[in-house]
């Protein structure tokens, strides 16, 4: 008799794969989670952020997973992960962040058997984010060690977002949800892990604080004097006019808020037939910048205010960097250049104007709050001079302003920490330390 074969249906051939692979998978995930074995588990919860003076805090929803063992042993050192799926706060609608621009550091509390404050770290690792978007943050890493059996609860808490120099903080509002626990049982652990390493922006902050302190000292004892300004008469036949160094106090309005600071500037002039070629050089000034910046991605320029015989104002500018720049490594003011036409016979006076600074799509701007001569010509009227406008493109000032050195609206552009004063330059915080290194 011929034994009959059971045909079994296309269909039921899949199911039967996919009944094969589940448990397969199922058989995985058991052993996946069997002792010891990490966990996860999102938790969300509103958060009040306060970014860097001159940015209206914020109020979102943070959302983490923390990732720890299932289970472990008193005395074992575990490893905890903490994940942003979402921070509460975005990029301010001020400038575009690079990649690796960004470090996350916070705190995640130990509670239940054992109680303890985990910090918690990040590396400065993120995908370039754009005005206004979400922030990206890297992973966080931290460790505890275990010193009591029972049930130890993870929980997020605090956390700090650090860009060029600059800390968003940000901390809960309501009580928040345990994301992970660890079962922790007696017996001799042995596992260990290195802590992470401080946040490099608490070194750089005691760095900065340090060089601060170094300007300032320099600076009292060698600023100069407030006596009157070098002079040269060209009368003579000289061509070469060098101005007296002088302490400009500024007073900027940055895209992080107002904030002043004082720098040593010279004007010098070069004679050419009727006209001036004017240098304004920023001496003994450097500014160190706390990221890598592009190149041709900083322009300087400033407006020249003449007084005595002359008014107006004349426009210099520098160059962009040509280079990028690394982080940590100083940025110089380059030299500003531009062409005097006298407007006017007479003794006339040069004296620093409002100092305006791009970069990164952000503009700041400085103002002078004391007119404060660096040079003084003696000068011979030209057809279609200076005296009463600009002898350039830019804005007319009033001549009022060479007594005043107050009545320009511009705002500041100067970033940097000049006596403990920061001010912040669009991309972020560079460092004005007058005295550390001259540029001529």
């Amino acid at each position: 008799m011929r034994k009959r074969r059971r045909v079994i249906p296309a269909g039921g051939r899949r199911a039967g794969a996919a009944a094969t692979a589940l448990i397969l998978g199922g058989a995985g995930v058991l052993l996946g989670m069997s002792a010891g074995s990490a966990q996860a588990a999102e938790v969300s919860y509103a958060t009040h952020c306060v970014p860097p003076a001159g940015i209206d805090p914020v109020d979102g929803t943070t959302k983490v997973e923390i990732t720890a063992p299932a289970t472990a042993h008193v005395g074992d050192t575990v490893d905890v992960v903490w994940k942003f799926t979402q921070a509460a706060s975005k990029n301010p609608n001020i400038i575009d962040l690079p990649a690796n621009s960004v470090q996350p550091s916070g705190t995640l509390k130990a509670g239940g058997a054992q109680t303890a404050a985990i910090a918690m770290l990040g590396p400065r690792v993120n995908p370039a984010i754009p005005k206004g978007g979400a922030m990206t943050l890297s992973d966080m890493k931290g460790t505890l060690k275990l010193t009591t059996a029972g049930e130890v609860t993870l929980t997020p808490d605090a956390y700090t977002v650090n860009a060029f120099g600059t800390d968003t903080k940000c901390a809960p509002t309501v009580t928040v949800p345990t994301s992970a626990t660890i079962d922790v049982t007696a017996g001799g652990g042995s596992s260990s892990s290195t802590s992470p390493t401080p946040s490099d922006s608490t070194s750089a902050s005691a760095s900065a604080s340090e060089s601060a302190s170094e300007s300032a000292s320099e600076s009292a004892s060698s600023s100069p004097s407030d006596s009157v300004s070098a002079s040269a008469s060209d009368g003579t036949g000289q061509s070469d006019f060098t101005g007296k160094e002088v302490s400009v106090p500024y007073a900027c309005k940055t895209p992080l808020g107002d904030k002043s600071a004082t720098s040593p500037v010279q004007i010098n002039a070069k004679k050419d037939g009727g006209s001036y070629d004017l240098t304004v050089q920023f001496n003994g000034s450097v500014m160190d910048s706390p990221a890598d910046i592009p190149a041709n991605s900083v322009s300087p320029s400033m407006e020249v205010v003449l007084g005595g015989a002359d008014t107006g104002t004349v426009h210099v500018e520098g160059p962009t960097n040509s280079a990028a720049i690394k982080s940590g490594d100083p940025i110089q003011i380059p030299d500003l250049t531009g062409t005097y036409k006298p407007g006017a016979s007479g003794t006339s006076t040069l004296a620093p104007g409002v100092l305006t600074v791009k970069a990164l799509g952000t503009t700041t701007t400085c103002t002078p709050t004391k007119s404060e001569v660096s040079l003084t010509l003696d000068t011979t009227e030209q057809a279609s001079g200076a005296s009463g406008s600009t002898s350039s493109s830019s804005t007319s000032t009033s001549g009022g302003l060479a007594e005043t050195g107050s009545n320009s609206h511009g705002g500041l552009k100067a970033l940097g920490l000049v006596s403990g004063t920061a001010i912040l330059l669009g991309v972020g915080v560079f460092t004005f330390l007058p005295g550390r290194r001259r540029l001529r």
